[in-house]
Order: C-alpha cells, then structure tokens, then sequence
C-alpha cells in the first residue's frame, strides 16, 4: 500500500503550500499520524526553513527540525559537483525511510526551483522520487505565462517523471487566470490519461500577494505602528504623491500605501480612509524618506482605536515601490487566515474524495532502485546481528571494506591472517579500526586447528584423506574459514578476492553440503543498474547446466529475489524468443521453462526468450505481446556459463552497473565468492549479503 506522496513543480513560486497544507489536513481526518519531508531546502542562515517550520508547528507534528530535511542547496550542490550523488540519495534515503516507518503516511515536499537552472532541479527531484519509490503531484504556475507554453511545459515536465518510471497521479494549474479557468480545464483533459486527476486553480491574490511582514522583512523597515497586524496579506501598491482628494480615488482593497513621510495629508487621510465605510480597507502604509513624523502627529496616531501597519524606511518612494514588486509571498506558521485560505482553496478546486482514494489505492511502484536496494540491504543486516569470517585478511580491499562495516557496526568480523601484518596494513593505509571489534586469527596457530584437523578427517575420510592430508587442508585460509561456519563460529564466509571460485567453494561442497531439494548449487549476481535491479544467474558455477538443473537454478533465483525485496519475474534466455527457434540449446531452455512452470505454478516466467525481448517494454510488446515477463523481466536466467559470464561481465563494464556477487545458492550455510577483480565496495556488498542469508 501508497505511504507517501511527493509534491513538486516545475518552476519557482508554483504553489506547492496549498498542496501540502491540503493534503496534511485532509489525511490527517482518517490517518492517526502523517509525517513531512523536505529533501533539498533553500538556504537559510539563521531562521529555519519557513515550509518546514509553518507544516510542523501548524500541524503539531513530532519531527526534529534536522529529520525533515535531506540537504539545503548549497551543500547540495557542492557534494554534486563533487561527484557524490550517491552520497545524497544515500542520505535522503535513510532520512525518509526513517519518518516512513514512524508514520501512517509522509508527505515529501520538492525543491524550490530558486537556485539551480530549472532542468537540473527538475531532474534531481525526478532522481529522488524515483529512488524514493513513491508517486507524485505535479503543480505549476500559470501566472503571466501564455496558455500554450504553460500547457507545453506541464505536458512536458509530466512526460519526464514517466520515461524514467516515476507514477504521476495529478497534476494541478495553478494561478490560473479565472477568466481562463474552463479553457485550461479543457487542455488538461487532452494532456493527460483519464487515470491521472487534472484540477485548476484559479488566482487567488489574498494567497498570492505577500503579507506586510513580508514586505517590512525584504525592505528591512522600522516598524512605528500596528506590529500585531503584520500578518494580514496585501494588494495593490499605491504612491501616495497627488494631492489628498485625488489620491482617495485610487485606493483599493488591501493596498499597500508608499508616501514620504512628510506627507501628514496622505498618512491621515490614508487612515481615516480605513475606517470610513465608504472606503477600502488599508493593509499598511510605508513611509519614505529621511523626514521623521512630528511629535503631534505621533500622538494622534497613537490615541485612535483602529491602527493600520505604519512603517519607515528611509529610502525615496519610487525606489521603494519598484523594490516591493520583487517580494514573493509566503505562509507562515504565525499567519494562520493565510493557512486555512489554503485550505479552503484546496478543497474548493482540488478533488478531494478521488486524490484520497489515489493516495490509499495506489499500487506502489515494484521497481527496486539500486540505491534503494543498498539501503535495504543494509536495513535487513541489521535486524540480526551475523558473524561472518574474511579469510584473505592480509589484502588491502578487505580492510578497507572491513573498515568500512565496523563503521556500520551492525556485523561482528573475524580475518584470517597473522596479526602483525594485518596491523602493519591498517597503519599504512591510514584507516580507522577496532581491533577489539574484530577478531583475527592466525590458521597455523589457532586453538581450533586441531579440532579442525580432526572433524575434516571424519568428514572425508572415506574419500581416502589422511589424517596429514586433513591438517595441510585446514591450514588453508579456505578450508579454515568453512569450517568456522560448519562448527558454528561464524554464520558465513567471504572470499574470493585473492581466491579462484574453485578454491573458494570447494571446501564448501565437500562438507557444507547443498540444501534439502537443490539438486545443483548456483549463483546469482544483482545487478545495480541506473534506474532498477535484475537479478542474472548463474554467472559464476555451472558450466552447461541441463534443463533440470537450469529449472532449478531460476526457482532458486526468484526466491532468492523475492527474499532480497525483488519482485520476482523470470526471463529463461536464449537466442530466440517463444516458438520461433529450433535446436538443442533452445530446447534445453524450453524444457527448463516447462519444468520451472509445473514446479511452481506461482512464479512468472517466460522463456525461451532474448535479452532485449526480456528488458526492453517495446521490443517485448512486438515479440510477445501476451507476457506477464517480456519487457519487465527481474530475472534473468542464462543457459550456460559462458553466455551468463560475459554478459554480466558486459553489461558492468558497459554502462557502469554496480555487480553485487557472485551469491552462491543452495548451499545449507552462506559462502559466497568473489572476484578477483573485486572492489571494495563489491566486498562491503557481499558481506552485507552473507548476512542477510544468514538470517534466513
């Protein structure tokens, strides 16, 4: 089920307030709680970010100021042009999932369109929504802007959320002119599927103008009378340099009057204006210039029961009048007819009752992001703490990964190696580590050797080893760290990076044995593509498996996906795709995908079928058009080694997709492999994996 929502816009000053204040109040009648969000906020230096302070004192919403935002602009920007996206994503990630798990629901506001160009911003709240896995609202501004170029530009702004799979489900004109009103309700019609809930908002000028706090903050004004109406929200601005009986006939309702100080005629008649009945009401008077108010005047003022805002600033009228016109508006949590005006135009012209049931009926996008995944891997880990042993200690990517999950702490290590020399390797490469964290053991040394010794012994002794075969084996780093798992002193191992497969697994197989119902033991690797993960198996054991083995190796794939959070959808690969192909390997697969079907009838798979067929949503239409599969596969599995290798070998190498793996499956306890080319964050990953099969 839907838990959020994500407001954006695709200008500056669109009006995203009426949404959020809307939304916060209508869902907060049937949810217990609702949480708030900001991912990039602007720059502030001492105040708080107003969006944030005005929805969580209004609200009374129990969030840390510092929880309900990722970044300000700034830092932002500077950590982008740093190449550390990851970084954000990561952060914000983790900020949200965390209000997301208190709350019955959150609402996550977007950017402001203030600072950065309007393609960029636009496109980093595509990226966050995408890896938040939520759908959006989009709302833009119609204010001074042709229909046409407003109608282009929201059609356009809605079509960049879907190509990169991001669900809009409404889009909102706003600052609509309201003689305008019906002809862009009838664009939007044309703009939009019927699924998507299209309203217009017409201007409403007491929200769109800025109150006269506003005013006095942007000009820096003394404020001589009426501080305690600050808030009221403004209108026209009218110079007051005719004379008196002329300039009456210009006032209009809220206006804000700009006059030099030493025109006493305007400032009374201003003021008597605003209690006359027959005359609008003032939202506040400016004084300009350097002249002061003399003290009869003053005291007048000061003695008459009904007080607009009087302010100075000491700057010539025309000055001050051109300035005020660049003064945006805002709702403040102190301003609270501005807030419920929101409301009421939010419930007046947005449909309530359907955006409801959208919010609570939306199916949630199943796509997993790869900074998703790594966020979920890393949550799963911590549920319950695992013990995990690295055998090839001595090698730098090892400690630095080892490095790297101490400062998680959420996973007890053991290294294998001599002590000295791993202490001589963290020293040199300069890294922070817990040696009372960790434990390091030296194989030829250890207590358990020859326990170790003995139990291999028993274990293969009718496979004609000898007792000094038993204790030359163990002595390996391979051999120990497996039997550390097999005795239950560490509840999985990984290695690999210095290790051939072979060496790795074999003592695996020999004593850890394969699962109840796994006929073959396989592999899978996840695949951290740009916008999604796929799981590919098996790329790293069987050479040419049959077509039972290769059943067995894509259900062992799929319930390996679904247990890491992956929707599961199964692509049996091969070079030709439904009927169209004859020939041994295309049989196998179709025999395979037979088996895989009779097996488990609740899997989704396809197959025979080809890599683009299964991936890509146009090509799989044209091919086959009936597929729950094709051109949404998760799951992709090769006929051989040699296809499955080089393919994900390719497609890492090609468009820089992060490979999380080899992960054995079918083995009765986790050891997993890695390669020898491995990075640290491969072994930081792989580990993080071990953990979680440990778990189950």
């Amino acid at each position: 089920m839907n838990k959020a929502i994500y407001i954006t816009s695709n200008d500056s000053d669109s009006g995203k307030s009426i949404l959020t204040i809307g939304i916060m109040n209508s869902l907060l009648r049937s949810k217990p709680s609702v949480g708030y969000f900001r991912p990039i906020i602007d720059d502030t230096t001492h105040k708080r970010d107003n969006h944030i302070n005005t929805v969580l004192t209004y609200f009374s919403i129990d969030i840390g100021y510092e929880d309900a935002y990722g970044y300000p602009i700034s830092k932002l920007i500077k950590k982008w042009n740093n190449d550390k996206k990851e970084a954000i994503l990561n952060t914000i990630i983790k900020k949200y999932k965390k209000l997301e798990e208190r709350f019955d629901f959150v609402i996550v506001e977007g950017s402001d369109f203030s600072d950065l160009s309007s393609i960029i911003e636009l496109d980093l709240n595509i990226l966050i929504a995408k890896n938040l896995g939520i759908p959006v609202i989009i709302i833009s501004s119609a204010l001074d802007k042709r229909l046409d170029d407003f109608a282009d530009n929201l059609h356009l702004t809605y079509d960049s959320f879907i190509q990169k799979d991001v669900n809009v489900i409404a889009t909102v004109a706003n600052k609509v002119e309201q003689n305008q009103v019906d002809t862009v309700k009838e664009k939007m019609k044309d703009l939009f599927p019927k699924s998507v809930i299209a309203n217009v908002i017409p201007i409403y000028h007491k929200l769109k103008n800025p109150t006269m706090k506003e005013l006095v903050d942007y000009m820096n004004a003394d404020i001589l009378f009426g501080s305690e109406l600050l808030d009221r929200p403004t209108g026209e601005i009218e110079i007051g340099a005719m004379q008196l009986q002329h300039f009456l006939e210009y006032l209009t309702e809220d206006a804000v009057i700009v006059t030099p100080a030493d025109r006493e005629d305007i400032l009374m008649g201003t003021l008597q204006a605003n209690i006359s009945t027959n005359y609008p009401s003032i939202a506040g008077i400016i004084l300009s210039g350097k002249m002061e108010l003399s003290g009869s005047i003053i005291r007048l003022i000061d003695g008459l029961d009904k007080i607009i805002p009087i302010v100075r600033v000491k700057e010539p009228t025309f000055n001050i009048a051109s300035q005020l016109a660049n003064v945006r508006s805002h709702i403040y949590s102190t301003n609270t007819d501005k807030i419920k005006i929101s409301i009421d135009v939010f419930e007046r012209h947005i449909d309530v009752d359907r955006l409801m049931k959208h919010l609570e009926s939306f199916e949630v996008s199943k796509i997993m992001t790869p900074r998703m995944f790594q966020y979920y891997l890393v949550k799963r880990a911590m549920q319950v703490r695992k013990h995990i042993v690295l055998p090839e200690g001595n090698d730098d990517r090892i400690l630095i990964a080892a490095s790297k999950l101490q400062e998680l702490d959420i996973i007890d290590l053991t290294l294998l190696g001599v002590e000295t020399k791993i202490k001589a390797s963290v020293e040199r490469l300069n890294i922070p580590f817990d040696f009372d964290k960790a434990s390091i053991i030296n194989p030829n040394e250890s207590e358990y050797l020859e326990d170790f010794t003995s139990t291999l012994y028993e274990l293969r002794k009718h496979k004609g080893l000898s007792p000094a075969t038993a204790e030359d084996l163990i002595r390996d780093v391979s051999y120990f760290g497996t039997m550390m798992v097999y005795k239950g002193l560490a509840d999985g191992m990984v290695s690999g990076a210095i290790h051939t497969t072979q060496h790795t697994i074999r003592p695996a197989l020999q004593f850890i044995k394969t699962k109840p119902g796994f006929s073959v033991v396989s592999s899978i690797f996840f695949m951290c593509l740009e916008d999604r993960v796929s799981v590919f198996g098996d790329c790293a054991i069987n050479p040419n498996p049959t077509a039972e083995q290769l059943a067995d190796i894509a259900i062992a794939s799929a319930d390996s996906s679904i247990a890491f959070g992956i929707d599961a959808k199964v692509a049996m690969l091969s070079y030709s795709s439904g009927v169209s192909g004859q020939g041994e390997d295309v049989d196998t697969v179709k025999r395979a995908t037979a088996i895989v079907r009779e097996k488990r009838p609740d899997l989704k798979v396809e197959g025979p079928i080809q890599y683009d067929a299964a991936v890509d949503p146009e090509v799989g239409r044209k091919k086959l058009p009936y597929s729950e599969v094709a051109g949404q596969a998760s799951v992709l599995i090769f006929p051989d080694l040699n296809t499955g290798n080089n393919t994900y070998k390719a497609v890492q190498r090609e468009t820089g997709a992060l490979a999380i793996g080899p992960m054995l499956q079918g083995l009765n306890k986790p050891i997993n492999d890695l390669s020898r080319g491995c990075t640290v964050d491969d072994i930081f990953n792989t580990v993080i994996i071990t953990a979680i099969q440990a778990q189950d």
